[in-house]
């Protein structure tokens, strides 16, 4: 028994030692590779790499550190490394062991393979029968299936980081004696890099949020749950402002969108409907070691001066047709100022459900006055999103509120919260931005040139607690007033941030009279009144001069360049003004204002107050109102180039619709007449593709009530040699008045759509614009002073020939062409007056300029 026993023993004991054995020989044989991969110039780790074993189908991703992990049974001897945008690296490895091997990847300076022809004659490039426009239809076809609006749900988190240097540095401008003790503020990559060799940081800015889709009812809601940024001295620039417009500039790149926004225009995506119309494709690569396979679709337009992409596209041939990676550029020919350079890699990930999302996006951009030498400024976008998860629905609060709101103390996470939430290593030359920018400012010299920057291009001069401005309205001149002097300014946040105070004093050499004018406002939420929402109250009284009909938008009347008008324009007023104001803005962005308002009106110049009583001509020498109003309005996703003290709206797509009451009460604070105004005003741009944008406003009005001429609608004129869009440039000043009226005003720009396609012009980058105004309107009998001797008589010159009319015998009609981006900032108009000919001293024809600095 005991000889059985042993024997039996012993085969186990052999069995077991012949499993650990095998077990230790099957886990010895495994070939296992970790690793890290950088970039080679700029020594940061890669994300979403793709390592394969060379020989097989057997691939990974390297995770958002750059960190990879591949193992297999089988014996091989190279992984291949590749990744959008850099040359594909092989590397030797040992069979059978356990190795490290990292990687530093090398940027592929050749984006598009080069397509040569080798026959004697050039194949003309067609749609038709190319199987590389096959594909691209494919694409589009399946574009809804693969946008994350697919979903009945979806959530990812996401992490956002922005940065900004002055770039292409001399040596001479880096060997600076100011610099001279901070030479740490400099960094250097390759001169090949977008933003050249020497690099000053001057912006950083970083965000976590959380994000929440649903289909049904359509909610997109982002909760951001920290944010950092380079903190400036608020005397010399505001920080909000700075983050509202580097945001805008680098929005999210959306490649299933028909249209990309980039910078201030749109450019056509290489899978939008109709892009086979405006690109030329090529299949220059298939990559069968990938799982699934894809194929590298290279990308370039028609016409290179047109608003339009070139690049590569990385589709999956899994049936999906998705886009796995995109590298998008624009031509050096394209018609895009200030723009040396743009790259834009994006990268997505497959989900559980076969389908992919965007997780890392990477958004290059120099810009600079010249495109091709000098300093520019250089700025960088990184996105990255993870933890996405499709079709889990959450309770209704998640989904409800503002479509984006900051979490409680966001703006106050320590360095240890951000090491250990922000998804990707910082390098330490950029985590030590936020530092080094704040002793960027201790450098004199830089306070003293943010001061005149400052000065130059806001027009004021900051004085602490004050500032003294606008510097554009120091002087002027007028037919009333001669030579105008005049000097003002404005409370800062320095002083107070619930309280603001604006003033200004002039005076007149002409009609040696002072003006001046006071404001006091009071913010009700502790915040500032220009920042959205507005919660504020304000009083202000003023006493100066006023042109019937002028209306300005973000310009003073006092405007010296606005001194220069054409025909006579003598007829002003002078105004006591006493208003008070309520304004509540809604994070919805649809608000309301109250108002009161006392208005003594008096004329000046050749402009006279008469009627005929008792049949004897009569002088008026002051015309008094009192007036109520409630103004409603809503601007949903409206957005502001936001400042600490001016806040200025960013035209979008989305409508903008404002309703006016106005109540005129007789007998309250010396007031003359009852009447009621209701005015309802509409304004939205339409984007359209290739063609351009259309920016188009309609507006109507009643007055209900007995009122005399300077109480109707005098319609807005433009006398200056300013194109007005918001007025009508072949009017003269008081010309036409109505009680009530319709318009519409439609300006469209091609953004050189067909100059770019005329060979001498298009070198030229100029943009071609047309413009329509019109209104319809009329004065009912009974605020008519032909019809009522009572009423104030409407203006004649000074040979008794009438200069106000009605538009009793059809629209006011007025239309141009213009020339844009001439010298990049200067659009000239020809303009046509189509209606009302025969009334003295108007043009026919005149010829009106613009500045306006866009992209």
């Amino acid at each position: 028994m005991k000889t059985i026993y042993n024997s039996k023993l012993n085969k186990s004991i052999l069995m077991l030692f012949i499993f650990i054995i095998t077990t230790l020989s099957a886990f010895a044989q495994n070939t296992v590779v970790n690793g890290v991969v950088t970039d080679a110039k700029t020594k940061e780790t890669l994300p979403y790499v793709t390592v394969t074993f060379v020989g097989s189908t057997q691939s990974v991703s390297s995770d958002n550190q750059g960190k990879f992990h591949i193992s297999s049974k089988e014996n091989y001897s190279q992984i291949k490394i590749s990744y959008i945008g850099f040359k594909t690296a092989i590397r030797q490895i040992e069979p059978g062991k356990e190795q490290t091997i990292n990687v530093a990847l090398t940027g592929d300076s050749q984006l598009l393979n080069e397509v040569v022809v080798k026959s004697g004659k050039k194949a003309k490039y067609r749609n038709k029968n190319n199987p590389a426009v096959e594909l691209i239809r494919m694409v589009i076809a399946h574009k809804e299936k693969n946008r994350i609006e697919n979903y009945d749900y979806a959530e990812y988190k996401q992490y956002e980081r922005m940065n900004f240097y002055l770039s292409n540095l001399s040596e001479k401008f880096k060997n600076k004696r100011i610099f001279k003790k901070y030479q740490f503020l400099f960094r250097e990559q390759d001169s090949t890099e977008i933003g050249g060799k020497n690099l000053l940081p001057i912006y950083m800015e970083e965000k976590l949020s959380q994000n929440y889709y649903r289909k049904s009812p359509y909610t997109k809601k982002q909760i951001i749950e920290a944010t950092k940024q380079v903190k400036y001295d608020e005397t010399f620039i505001d920080n909000k402002g700075l983050a509202s417009f580097f945001n805008r500039m680098y929005q999210d790149i959306n490649i299933y969108d028909n249209n990309i926004s980039l910078v201030t225009n749109q450019l056509l995506s290489p899978i939008a409907d109709h892009a086979p119309d405006f690109y030329k494709f090529f299949i220059t690569d298939t990559l069968k070691d990938q799982s699934p396979q894809l194929i590298e679709l290279s990308f370039t337009p028609r016409n290179t001066n047109d608003l339009l992409f070139e690049g590569k596209l990385y589709i999956t041939m899994d049936g999906n047709y998705a886009v796995e990676n995109a590298v998008l550029k624009v031509n050096k020919h394209i018609n895009l100022n200030f723009v040396r350079e743009m790259k834009a890699i994006l990268s997505f990930e497959k989900n559980n459900d076969g389908k992919y999302h965007l997780n890392q996006s990477i958004l290059k951009m120099e810009f600079g006055l010249s495109k091709n030498k000098g300093g520019g400024v250089y700025g960088e976008r990184k996105v990255i999103l993870n933890n996405f998860l499709e079709n889990t629905p959450r309770p209704e609060q998640t989904y409800s509120g503002p479509a984006q709101v900051y979490a409680m103390n966001s703006d106050n996470k320590d360095d240890h919260y951000w090491l250990h939430t922000r998804p990707d290593t910082l390098a330490p030359e950029k985590a030590s931005i936020y530092k080094d920018i704040d002793s960027l400012q201790l450098i004199p010299s830089v306070k003293r040139t943010m001061d005149w920057v400052t000065f130059a291009f806001a027009g004021y001069k900051n004085l602490g607690p004050f500032e003294t401005g606008p510097a554009s309205t120091f002087y002027s001149f007028n037919p009333v007033e001669g030579f105008r002097a005049r000097l003002g300014g404005r409370s800062t946040p320095e002083l107070s941030k619930r309280y603001y105070f604006e003033t200004y004093g002039a005076y007149g050499t002409k009609d040696q009279r002072f003006k001046y004018f006071f404001s006091s406002t009071y913010s009700l939420n502790n915040k500032s009144i220009y920042s959205f929402p507005q919660s504020y109250i304000r009083a202000s009284f003023q006493h100066d001069t006023k042109i019937p009909g002028q209306e300005l938008q973000f310009v003073q009347e006092d405007n010296f360049l606005l001194s220069f008008k054409r025909g006579n324009n003598d007829m002003w007023l002078y105004n006591d003004i006493f208003r008070l104001d309520y304004v509540h803005e809604y994070s919805s962005h649809f608000s309301y204002s109250l108002g009161f308002k006392k208005w003594d009106q008096s004329p000046a110049g050749s402009l006279f107050f008469q009627n005929l009583l008792n049949n004897h001509l009569n002088n008026v020498n002051t015309l008094q109102t009192t007036e109520l109003s409630l103004q409603l309005r809503y601007a949903p996703h409206e957005e502001f180039y936001q400042g600490k003290l001016y806040r200025v709206p960013i035209v979008d797509h989305y409508p903008i619709i404002t309703l006016r009451y106005n109540q005129g009460i007789k007998d309250l604070f010396g007031g003359n007449y009852n009447y009621q105004s209701v005015t309802l005003n509409i304004n939205k741009r339409f984007y359209l593709s290739q063609l351009g944008y259309t920016d188009v406003t309609v507006e109507g009005n009643n007055i209900f009530g007995k009122v005399p001429f300077p109480l109707l609608d005098i319609h807005h004129a433009n006398q200056t040699y300013s194109l007005q869009l918001d007025s009508y440039n072949l009017m003269n000043f008081q010309e036409f008045v109505s009680d009530h009226y319709a318009s519409i005003f439609i300006d469209h720009n091609f953004n050189g759509f067909l100059f770019n396609k005329i060979p001498l012009l298009k070198k030229l980058k100029l943009r071609e614009m047309i413009d329509f105004k019109s209104v319809w309107g009329g004065v009912r009998s009974q605020n008519n002073p032909s019809t009522d001797p009572s009423l104030l008589r409407f203006p004649t010159n000074s040979v008794g020939v009438p200069i106000t009319y009605s538009l009793n015998n059809g629209p006011y009609m007025e239309a141009s062409a213009g020339v844009g981006n001439i010298f990049k900032v200067l659009r000239i108009d020809l303009v046509r007056r189509l209606s009302y000919l025969d009334h003295p001293e108007v043009s026919q024809w005149g010829i009106r300029g613009r500045v306006k600095f866009d992209f």
